[in-house]
Order: structure tokens, then sequence, then C-alpha cells
């Protein structure tokens, strides 16, 4: 398949990325039960884990917190309020620069809803998410043509 506009799968993930300002977080200091509650508002599976500088520190989901409140006997729902996020998050996770490919995004976006991405210097820029991908995507393949060349040009390529 050829691209009508080939340089799509060229660019970078910054004309797709949801800002910072827009994306939903929390701070490696507060506890659980505030985590949760924006989880939870937000309707959001997994969310940011920020200081107060914008430097991204891991990611926090449900299924982290309700494995660490998980006693052998019950939910331990008390202990929301005495663990911090820090305690819970996961710190091994996939990032972005402004500046990578959309090539390399859309391989880290498969096992992933979203990727977080980074700035030169390392400061939270944004998320870039498989919704905005597909997003465009489908825009991309429902230009005339499906996004492909027609004509005798394409045939004498």
């Amino acid at each position: 398949m050829t691209w009508e506009h080939n340089e799509f799968m060229q660019m970078t993930v910054k004309p797709f990325l949801i800002p910072a300002d827009k994306v939903a977080h929390v701070q490696p200091g507060n506890y659980l039960d505030h985590a949760l509650l924006v989880l939870t508002k937000t309707g959001y599976s997994a969310i940011p884990v920020l200081d107060t500088s914008y430097k991204l520190h891991g990611l926090i989901s449900m299924t982290m917190m309700m494995d660490a409140i998980l006693g052998l006997e019950r939910i331990e729902f008390e202990r929301l309020e005495t663990m911090k996020v820090e305690e819970v998050m996961n710190r091994n996770i996939p990032r972005l620069r402004l500046d990578d490919s959309l090539m390399k995004a859309i391989g880290l976006i498969v096992n992933h809803p979203f990727v977080c991405v980074e700035n030169d210097d390392g400061y939270f820029a944004g998320i870039f998410t498989r919704r905005e991908i597909l997003k465009q995507l489908n825009k991309q393949l429902r230009k005339p043509n499906g996004g492909r060349k027609s004509g005798r040009k394409e045939a004498e390529q």
C-alpha cells in the first residue's frame, strides 16, 4: 500500500500528544485513597505519577492499588489511607520523547492504552494514546482513494 501522504508515518509523536495540562495525574506522596478518587472520577484505568516539577516517576492503576490492599482473608480498605502512591506505582514504564517517530510510538502503543511523553529535559509533556492514533489513522484511510496514489503516476512508479 502506498500512501498519498507518506509523511504521515514519518511524523513525530508531538502532533498526536494530549498535553500535560489536560492529563489527570497524582504525585508520589499522595495517599492511595486520593489516587483512587482521581481514577474513579476520571474513569481512567491508569494515570501518570508526577512530582511538583512535572517529572515523570511512573504510573498508578486500579489494579496496582487493589493488589496492594488485598489481604489474605479480605480487602483491607483502611490501607488506602496509609499507603502512598510511591509504594505501589510502576516505575518501569515505556516512555517517548516529543521527537520520537510515529512508528516507534505505534510499536509501544500495541501493548499499552497510552504512553507518557517527555520533553528534551525529561519533563512530562503529555500522553500518546491508542485512541488518538487510531482517530488519525482512520482519517488518513478515509481520504479519497483510501490515502493511496492513483492514476498514471502510480503505474509508472
